[in-house]
């Protein structure tokens, strides 16, 4: 899976120092270390619903790609409305 990836890197880089445009690259592959050869890339990376874009910028070397594609989702509470305690039983509404 990652000899894949790394041919259709290799491919769109040949097509960028060209002059064209990108071709679109999605991967399931979230362990491969970003290479030198990535950079300026972006690269679609799979997080169980749907690709994330990621451009690969030169800060990111030697990273792994999953990091960039977050799994989970972060967690947003909403205000506790009345009966959410027991305390909140006593509280007189107006």
């Amino acid at each position: 899976m990652q000899k894949k990836l790394l041919a259709s890197v290799r491919k769109n880089r040949k097509i960028l120092d060209a002059g064209g445009k990108q071709e679109d690259i999605k991967t399931h592959c979230r362990d491969l270390p970003l290479l030198p050869e990535m950079v300026g890339l972006v690269i679609g990376i799979y997080n169980g619903k749907d690709y994330v874009p990621v451009e690969i910028k030169p800060e990111m070397l030697g990273e792994v790609l999953g990091e960039f594609a977050m799994t989970r989702k972060t967690t947003k509470h909403g205000a506790p409305g009345v009966g959410a305690t027991r305390s909140s039983l006593f509280v007189p509404i107006k």
